[in-house]
């Protein structure tokens, strides 16, 4: 019961936000969408408290027709990145980038998994992401792994834990992982303060 409380305490802290429902416009939505010229790929994020170890936010990123990121009841918001109940549109490759170190600090590191799937299977996914609706707070993984499952049946079992969700992931061949390790403050809004979305990074997000 104490893991428990302790798991969802830092859900919320991560996360702050509860099944809140936000809809960017037609034209919004439509004006940033952004086709990465690579393969269509699934990029499960898990972010990991570095005292306990205990897993604390999971995210999806989608490349199918267009990137997308399903970030269940999370705290990343900007003004130039519209979002549809939890699913972010126009990730970018410096979108993705300060997706991913907005989330990597000195309380926190960043497991990233990949693998490449077919292009029915990634816009299985952006479909699945898109129809989810808005999620409520603590239940990041719990989303996320719902619509893994119908993904992958027999491979990944729906629940709430983001760490024995990237465990399931790990298991299915062609999986690639990495982690990310970065020690600024622990106030990651300055992250988002400081980007510039018109600076593009030398990454491969």
């Amino acid at each position: 019961m104490r893991f428990w409380i302790v798991a969802l305490c830092a859900l919320f802290t991560l996360s702050g936000c509860a099944g809140e429902r936000v809809w960017a416009t037609d034209e919004e939505v439509s004006k940033a969408a952004y086709h990465f010229d690579g393969p269509t790929r699934l990029t499960l994020y898990t972010m990991i408290n570095n005292r306990t170890g205990n897993g604390a936010h999971t995210s999806l990123m989608i490349n199918g027709n267009q990137r997308v990121i399903w970030d269940p009841a999370g705290s990343f918001k900007h003004e130039t990145i519209p979002e549809r109940n939890d699913v972010l549109y126009g990730i970018t490759p410096p979108v993705a980038d300060v997706y991913t170190r907005y989330h990597a600090r000195k309380t926190y590191h960043v497991k990233i998994q990949t693998l490449d799937v077919s292009p029915e299977m990634a816009q299985r996914a952006i479909a699945l992401a898109q129809n989810y609706g808005a999620v409520p707070a603590a239940q990041c993984a719990k989303s996320t792994s719902e619509i893994m499952a119908q993904l992958f049946p027999g491979k990944i079992t729906p629940g709430w834990y983001p760490k024995k969700l990237a465990e399931q992931f790990a298991r299915i061949p062609g999986v690639k992982e990495r982690t990310l390790h970065e020690y600024d403050d622990d106030d990651n809004s300055k992250v988002l303060a400081e980007w510039d979305p018109n600076k593009w990074k030398n990454t491969a997000y």
